[in-house]
């Protein structure tokens, strides 16, 4: 059995066994580094990602550079907003950067309108993803709106820990800050205060969330 298909199982109980079939033959497996650009604002989307193993983080930035952390994929899920840009042939306008090293299958867009069509699977997979996508979408603006800065950088914490599933975040504060489109000093000066109160642990480039400040 190839990679691809072993890979693929996690699907068996999602996709008709000949959509499964498609997948092996018509997509291609790329093994992605953290760090990693898969996409980026104004590119050509050719390929629709599904991630198998690992996480992508999915950001907006704007034409100073400044970045603004939208949501996170993580396996078994795809990203709503390169949906939209497969089924209309626009170019991208968010960033797309592998998290933790990821395995991920690169679906050609066109394939993607005569999947919907034929695949009722296929469909239900798509309307899902921009479900829940649109859901986090407003989960975002509400924090920018009406939470302050220290909670949405708790907020940005616990969600770390659930897509990783460690309490070892491995971040510098200057890459907190530009997830959270703020500045490092004020993004230290905030972990400080959450490391007084026993909520956290700082170490060089990495925070330890404490069992306090996960269950709260």
């Amino acid at each position: 059995m190839s990679e691809k298909s072993e890979l693929l199982k996690i699907y068996e109980d999602v996709f008709e066994p000949e959509l499964i079939k498609e997948l092996e033959e018509k997509s291609k497996l790329i093994h992605a580094k953290a760090g990693e650009a898969m996409i980026e604002v104004g590119q050509q989307v050719l390929y629709m990602p599904i991630v198998l193993k690992g996480i992508i983080k999915v950001s907006r930035i704007d034409e100073n550079g400044n970045e603004l952390l939208l949501y996170y994929v993580e396996a078994a899920e795809s990203c709503a907003m390169t949906f939209t840009c497969c089924m209309r042939e626009f170019p991208s306008e968010i960033s797309a950067v592998v998290d933790e090293d990821s395995e991920i299958l690169m679906i050609p867009t066109e394939y993607m309108d005569h999947w919907i069509v034929r695949y009722p699977s296929w469909k239900n997979f798509v309307m899902r993803t921009i479900r829940n996508r649109f859901h986090e979408l407003i989960v975002a603006l509400d924090q920018i709106a009406f939470q302050s800065l220290d909670e949405r950088l708790s907020h940005y914490l616990k969600v770390k820990y659930k897509t990783t599933g460690s309490a070892l975040i491995n971040l510098s504060h200057e890459q907190i800050a530009n997830d959270l489109a703020s500045s490092r000093v004020v993004i230290s000066r905030l972990l400080k205060r959450l490391e007084n109160d026993k909520k956290v642990l700082l170490y060089r480039n990495q925070i330890k969330l404490l069992h306090a400040f996960i269950e709260e």
